[in-house]
């Protein structure tokens, strides 16, 4: 029989449980505020609450309130039929121990209950109407054999405490899965985002800078990179950055990276997400490239492999300055979007690749029409003398191959023309024939029309631009007056004509090509090697297979040909009949010595058909007789037939050498250079 004071207190304590449920929804807060409570109507010093776990079928200790530090750790399993709690679970009947040391059952738990201290325990069931959630026990420093009424008291205090934690437990699970729904849906608004940027973006740049940005909110980093595995190498290439935040930027686009000793590496070969945390690991991944990145702040990381058709073309990284930054859920969700990223990412490749060749071709149609506008539309290279013929046994000797060709000549003599007849007869004669006059061309630009330029590369250049050598992959790059190309670039030339490989400028990705040189010049090559003003090492590689060109007075026995190639074809073209070539007219261009050579002859010609009204030639021989000889002529000296072409023009710029006006620039050439020349043949104001 309880005494009615002992009964009071009872009801009390459980009107102030109630209370104290009612004012703390915080489990540990309410168990602090019970433990200080319950001992004026029972004994204890420790109270315990075990949570039965249903995945893993075991008993979890839950809370425990002891005035004194216990090294039990919160969070510890048991399996069900091995603790206290776990019997008081399974039988729904309350479990007495009243000592300890005689406690058999449970060999598992009773050391550790006994190392605590604990002489005597009460377990009672935690059970709603709906749930078995677990089991309190109080726990007592002696030996207490606990009356009926006092396990009634606790039960009924458990009752009022399982209430409590199932509504905290029910509270912890619609925040959980409200979290969880609030998950989804992120994730399903990041997916739909990259998906909508997969669509709307076209160049990896763009593609990245979207998929950062979105990712950035549900993924916070500080830089996001994509890099694809470059074909033929064991090397990856940085495609495409984004950075939120870098003091100083620690990666460029476009660099190469080792396939090997980086976390996007390791991805690409295991295709698996690779965490890097917290630091990076110099032993793990002695590349140069993470060492850098370390160096620059770099904390954490994440990379993940960009796989579509079973194909792994890149990887996906981000990075950040903190240590771990990034965990397992995040490198799932990483992955998930690195599906749609591959897809996109070899779409947009695609659609590169198309655009490149779609602009190369369209280049080349604009080319190949401008040349055809522009070209002497010969059919032929005209002529029958054993000059000529000597020259075309040489075209083709070497045509089949695809050495280097350097055509020799005065100029007018139709090195052009002789590069057209080889690329021909090539291999090559199905792709494209790029011309370009290095002497035509400023200095300045000259760089960019070889090997193309970027966007931005520098000022006025507002758009992408396909080099000549790019125009020329597969097919011959004709060369004309390579002697006039400045010393600074012959290097490069040089690289290209070894290496088959440029960069544009503006641009740190390199472009091989495959490309046939041909070569002309109409200037003294070797001089100019030995005076350092053309690069030997080019020389010799250009000097391969020499061709001469002969000047028309060399094939004088071809001028008759010519004329009449040239009055027909020019009479048909201005729509006139022309039968009669008058013999006298014939006899004087055959002696004039044409030093413009066919190019000369053909303009000479041309001026004859828009003079005739007739069906005769109309030959302005008035305009040849200055130069006519009758019979051979004495021949002078190089050295004196240069002496009196300097002192002409020396003349002529009333001795100015220097400047736009001056003689070197009538000369075509330095000023220095001039000056050389004027020393070396003993020319001065005087003379």
């Amino acid at each position: 029989m309880v005494p009615p004071d002992a009964l009071n207190e009872q009801y009390r304590a459980l009107l102030e449980v109630s209370e104290s449920i009612a004012a703390h929804q915080d489990l540990p807060e309410l168990f602090h505020d019970l433990a200080q409570r319950l001992p004026r109507v029972l004994q204890f010093s420790s109270l315990v609450v075990g949570l039965h776990d249903p995945i893993k079928n075991v008993m979890r200790l839950h809370l425990l309130e002891d005035p004194r530090p216990i090294p039990v750790p919160l969070g510890l399993e048991f399996p069900v039929e091995h603790s206290p709690g776990g019997w008081v679970w399974q039988h729904q009947q309350p479990l007495v121990c009243a000592d300890l040391e005689q406690e058999t059952r449970f060999p598992r738990v009773m050391p550790m209950i006994r190392q605590a201290g604990i002489r005597s325990l009460c377990v009672v069931p935690l059970t709603t109407v709906r749930e078995r959630l677990g089991a309190m026990g109080v726990g007592s420093l002696e030996d207490h054999h606990y009356e009926q009424a006092e396990i009634d008291f606790l039960q009924q205090v458990a009752r009022q405490v399982a209430v409590a934690v199932e509504n905290t437990l029910n509270f912890e699970r619609a925040r959980q899965a409200e979290q969880v729904v609030k998950r989804q849906l992120e994730h399903e608004r990041l997916m739909l985002e990259i998906n909508n940027a997969v669509v709307s973006h076209l160049s990896l740049r763009d593609l990245l800078k979207a998929i950062s940005l979105s990712l950035r909110r549900v993924i916070p980093h500080d830089a996001a990179l994509l890099t694809l595995h470059e074909p033929g190498s064991n090397q990856l290439r940085l495609h495409a950055l984004d950075l939120q935040m870098f003091g100083t930027v620690p990666f460029e686009e476009g660099v190469l990276i080792s396939l090997h000793d980086t976390p996007e590496g390791q991805a690409i070969a295991s295709r698996q997400p690779v965490l890097v945390c917290p630091i990076v690991d110099p032993t793990r991944f002695s590349s140069s490239w993470v060492r850098h990145a370390v160096e620059n702040g770099v904390r954490s990381g994440c990379a993940v492999p960009l796989i579509t058709h079973d194909r792994t073309v890149g990887a996906l990284s981000v990075v950040s300055l903190r240590e771990n930054a990034f965990g397992e859920a995040d490198a799932r969700l990483l992955s998930q979007c690195a599906k749609q990223i591959a897809i996109a990412v070899e779409n947009v490749l695609a659609y590169q690749e198309i655009a490149t060749l779609k602009d190369k071709l369209d280049k080349e149609k604009l080319y190949l029409e401008d040349q055809i506008r522009s070209e002497l539309n010969f059919e032929e290279i005209i002529g029958e003398s054993p000059a000529i013929k000597q020259v075309l046994k040489q075209v083709g000797i070497v045509a089949p191959t695809d050495s280097t060709v350097l055509i020799l000549g005065e100029t007018g003599t139709g090195k052009e023309l002789l590069a057209r007849a080889i690329h021909d007869r090539s291999k090559r004669r199905e792709r494209t024939f790029v011309k370009l006059n290095c002497a035509a061309i400023p200095t300045g630009l000259l760089e960019s029309e070889l090997f193309g330029h970027e966007r931005g590369a520098f000022t006025g250049a507002i758009a992408t631009k396909v080099g000549r050598f790019e125009l020329a992959d597969g097919g011959t790059l004709f060369l004309d007056e390579v002697g006039d190309i400045p010393l600074e670039l012959q290097s490069k030339l040089l690289r290209v004509l070894q290496e088959q490989e440029f960069e544009r400028l503006g641009s740190t990705r390199t472009i091989k090509v495959n490309v046939r040189l041909l070569a002309a010049t109409n200037r003294n090559l070797l001089k100019m090697v030995e005076e350092k003003q053309f690069r030997d090492d080019l020389y010799y590689r250009l000097n391969v297979f020499p061709i001469r060109s002969p000047s028309l007075r060399d094939r004088a026995g071809d001028i008759p040909l010519l004329v009449r190639y040239f009055t027909q074809r020019l009479a048909r073209r201005m729509e006139k009949r022309i039968e009669r070539i008058p013999s006298e007219a014939m006899d004087a261009l055959c002696r004039y010595p044409w030093p413009g050579n066919v190019r000369e002859l053909e303009n000479f010609i041309e001026r004859a058909v828009i003079l005739s009204q007739g069906t005769k030639l109309s030959v302005p021989l008035g305009e040849l007789k200055t130069t006519v000889r009758n019979g051979p002529q004495p021949v002078i000296t190089l050295q004196a037939a240069e002496r009196d072409h300097i002192l002409s023009a020396l003349e002529k710029t009333n001795w100015v050498i220097a400047g736009p006006s001056g003689a070197a620039t009538l000369l075509g050439m330095k000023r220095s250079t001039l000056q050389s020349r004027m020393a070396k043949l003993g020319i001065s104001r005087r003379s």
